[in-house]
C-alpha cells in the first residue's frame, strides 16, 4: 500500500496527463493572445495609435526642392490620453507642463535620412511654428486632464548639398517630459 502522500502525487500525475491527452485530442481551432504594457507614474499616456507611425512622405520632385528649397508638409499628431494632474505622492506638485523632444540623426536644416536621396534632410514643425532640432525639447506645454492631441507637420527641406533623386527613409523618436 502507498503511503498517503504518495498517492495524492500520483493521482495528480494522473489528472495532468490526462488533462493533457484530453487537450491534444480537441480539434477545434486555437489562438494565442500576447499582451503587454506597463503601469508608469507620468502625467499622460500616449495613445498606442501615436507610439509607432508611419508617415508617407509622396514623391517630391527635386526641382521642388531646389527652387523652394522645402517640399510639401505631411500633418501628423501624437495623442495624449488619460491625462492628470496630481501625483500619487502627495507630497510632490502636481503635474503642470509637458515637453516633446524628437531624436534622430542631426543633419542640416533637420533630422538626416538614409538611402539614394541626397541634399534633404526632414524638419518637424509644431503647431506653433516651432521647427523641432535632434534631442532639442520643443516650449512646454500645459497639461490639461483628459486628452490632448499635439499636432505636428514634417517636410523635405534642403541641406545645403547636392540635390540627388531616389528614395529616402528615417527613424525618428520623441520623447515626453512632464513637470
Amino acid at each position: 500500500m502507498l503511503p498517503k502522500v504518495q498517492c495524492v502525487v500520483v493521482s495528480s500525475l494522473l489528472f495532468m496527463v490526462s488533462g493533457s491527452l484530453a487537450w491534444s485530442a480537441t480539434p477545434a481551432g486555437w489562438g494565442r493572445v500576447n499582451m503587454q504594457g506597463s503601469i508608469i507614474e507620468t502625467a499622460c499616456a500616449i495613445d498606442t495609435q501615436s507610439r509607432d507611425q508611419t508617415i508617407d512622405m509622396d514623391t517630391a520632385p527635386v526641382s521642388q526642392i531646389a527652387r523652394d528649397g522645402q517640399g510639401v508638409s505631411r500633418p501628423f499628431s501624437i495623442r495624449l490620453v488619460n491625462c492628470v494632474l496630481g501625483r500619487i505622492d502627495p507630497r510632490l506638485p502636481d503635474w503642470q507642463r509637458f515637453q516633446v523632444t524628437f531624436d534622430g540623426r542631426a543633419d542640416t536644416g533637420g533630422f538626416g535620412v538614409e538611402g539614394e536621396a541626397n541634399g534633404v534632410a526632414l524638419q518637424i514643425t509644431d503647431a506653433g511654428g516651432n521647427i523641432a532640432n535632434p534631442g532639442q525639447a520643443l516650449p512646454a506645454g500645459e497639461i490639461i486632464p483628459g486628452d490632448k492631441t499635439l499636432n505636428y507637420s514634417m517636410r523635405l527641406v534642403g541641406n545645403n548639398q547636392v540635390l540627388k533623386a531616389g528614395e529616402y527613409y528615417s527613424t525618428l523618436r520623441f520623447k515626453m517630459d512632464y513637470y
